[in-house]
């Protein structure tokens, strides 16, 4: 399975992206799909994560402004990101696993840049 992270770019404070992550291969079934990010110097860090079932969580700096949702049928990751703050700046990565974490895929990455 690979992963393909869209939709990265550079904006100001307040406005917003709408990353994309799009799995292709021998899909199998896909359990847990996540977005984590790392920043410059940093280590990395979820952002959030949606369960099969399409239970959601967040990380506290993002919740009420970023909002994760998945296309079934298209094995695709969305992330909604809006009022982006410049502390949001990171190279963002979208992870996948099977039931049990059996297997686990990492996307090549999209940079976010937010300018003040």
């Amino acid at each position: 399975v690979q992963l393909v992270e869209s939709g990265g770019g550079s904006v100001q404070a307040g406005q917003s992206l709408r990353l994309s992550c799009a799995a292709s291969g021998r899909i199998v079934r896909i359990n847990t799909m996540r977005w984590y990010r790392q920043a410059l110097g940093k280590q990395r860090e979820l952002v959030a994560g949606i369960t099969y079932d399409g239970n959601r969580n967040y990380a506290e700096s993002v919740r009420g402004r970023f909002t994760i949702s998945r296309d079934y049928v298209k094995n695709s990751l969305y992330l909604q990101m809006d009022s982006l703050k410049p502390e949001d700046t990171a190279v963002y990565y979208c992870y996948a696993d099977t039931v049990a974490a059996i297997y686990e895929y990492w996307g090549q990455g999209t940079q976010v840049t937010v300018s003040s």
